[in-house]
């Protein structure tokens, strides 16, 4: 197994080499993204491109719980890994497994059954494109078992420090999913309904590759079936461990939803272009997320060493690569903006619109940059209740200005965009002042060095 110290030697070297993975990993997930996006605009249509799109914030509310209690387990099995207790390994990573797939089978049927509510009244998806989100949302329902199986998998194995196996089994759903989109959407002609299977095929035939990888290279993972075990207080301890992140995700995402409800208030049109644009944004959120939990496990590591002033120094030059990186593919889309959106298939009234969005979210994610990998050091400083408070702060901001100025002339529609500035500044502001504050330092077996 690898274990990378971060006590040592020069932080933004050891940042910069510990969040390589997790951003390639990250960028690896969004370029299959893309590519579904791509070829469903340009194969089906913008219509279909607009149904595909609308439903990204609620399936990111599916994932959020996916990755979150994942990653609660994930911390169970990482301690008793570091003990070296083989027996509560095994024990621990058995019961998140069977909890993480009961829930996705749980949450699967359960969508499935929501869906039409909730894109009729929820998120008041625009007539001409309800159908085809109904359709496209509860194909990929039916994937939850598959997207939460994987996930689990996948936590278990960074638990245990293989964190370079998940890089290749993203390979794999990449190509996978990209090769069936190409079969059923071009050549069956499949529309929406044959990217959704596509995606299921894809997370299906991923968790399948880990649970092999995983018992063929650890022996302690290999378990008849008779010897899947549970335990109800390692699963009590996996929904605790992982319900601050998951929140926090959440709150993202029904946030955005809000948001959603208001962008197709503006017609399929609008519909199109946001979809897009969000596309496009996430790429502009992978440095400062990769920062985030790179400062959050260089944080853990240097204050269980008492290096307090490597703390610091690491979070100001996290911040720094954070808005380097940022800074530099936010020049790539400003002035790029038209080109990429070419890729995708959409209207000239639809790409006009999604041009101003990308220009804007160019300027705003410069500021997201600044405060999110500070984020990871309250985490890393046991306190992981505060980046819900950031979270539910900024998306509370951005909801209430998107419903105060969307009829008003001077933003309109186009406050479904310019909301993160009002958003990102108010997490800015908060994040900042607390780290300011020295009051994430007090959680802390030690204050300084």
């Amino acid at each position: 197994m690898i274990r990378k110290s971060m006590t040592g030697g020069s932080p933004w070297k050891h940042i910069l080499s510990f969040s390589f993975p997790i951003l390639a990993g990250a960028l690896l997930q969004q370029l299959y993204n893309t590519a579904d996006t791509i070829i469903v605009g340009n194969f089906v249509g913008e219509n279909a491109l607009a149904a595909v799109g609308t439903t990204n914030t609620l399936a990111f509310l599916f994932l959020s719980a996916a990755i979150g209690f994942s990653a609660g387990n994930g911390v169970l099995v990482s301690q008793h890994f570091g003990a070296g207790n083989e027996k509560m390994v095994r024990k621990n990573a058995s019961t998140g497994i069977l909890l993480l797939l009961g829930l996705g089978l749980l949450l699967s049927v359960t969508a499935i059954l929501l869906t039409r509510w909730a894109y009729t009244h929820f998120v008041a998806v625009p007539p001409e494109i309800l159908e085809d989100t109904i359709l496209y949302f509860q194909i990929y329902s039916a994937g939850l078992f598959f997207q939460f199986g994987y996930n689990i998998l996948s936590a278990v194995l960074r638990a245990i420090g293989d964190s370079a196996a998940t890089l290749y089994f993203l390979l794999i759903a990449s190509v996978i999913n990209v090769g069936f989109d190409l079969l059923f959407i071009a050549v069956f002609h499949w529309g929406v309904a044959g990217a959704a299977a596509a995606t299921g095929i894809a997370q299906a035939l991923s968790m399948a590759a880990a649970y092999y990888y995983m018992v063929r290279k650890y022996p302690v993972f290999r378990y008849r079936l008779k010897e899947f075990t549970w335990d109800n207080r390692i699963a009590l301890d996996t929904l605790i461990m992982g319900f601050p992140i998951t929140v926090q995700l959440m709150i993202v995402s029904l946030g955005l939803t809000m948001v959603q409800r208001v962008v197709n208030s503006f017609g399929k049109v609008m519909t199109a272009s946001f979809a897009v644009g969000q596309r496009i944004e996430m790429y502009l959120h992978l440095p400062c997320n990769a920062l985030q939990a790179t400062l959050a496990t260089y944080t853990g590591q240097n204050i269980g060493a008492c290096r307090m002033d490597r703390v610091k120094k690491g979070a100001g030059q996290g911040v720094l690569i954070s808005l380097l990186l940022t800074a530099f593919i936010s020049f790539f889309v400003w002035f790029y903006a038209g080109e990429i959106i070419r890729m995708f298939g959409l209207s000239d009234q639809s790409a006009s619109l999604c041009v101003r969005h990308l220009k804007a979210v160019a300027l705003t994610n410069v500021i997201l940059s600044s405060y999110v990998p500070l984020i990871g050091v309250f985490q890393g400083a046991k306190h992981p209740v505060f980046a819900v408070f950031i979270a539910f702060g900024a998306l509370a901001v951005r909801v209430i200005v998107t419903y105060w100025f969307k009829d008003g002339a001077f933003f309109g529609s186009s406050i479904v965009w310019w909301n993160s500035l009002f958003g990102f500044c108010t997490g800015c502001l908060i994040t900042w002042l607390f780290y300011l504050s020295g009051m994430w330092q007090k959680n802390c077996s030690v204050t300084g060095k």
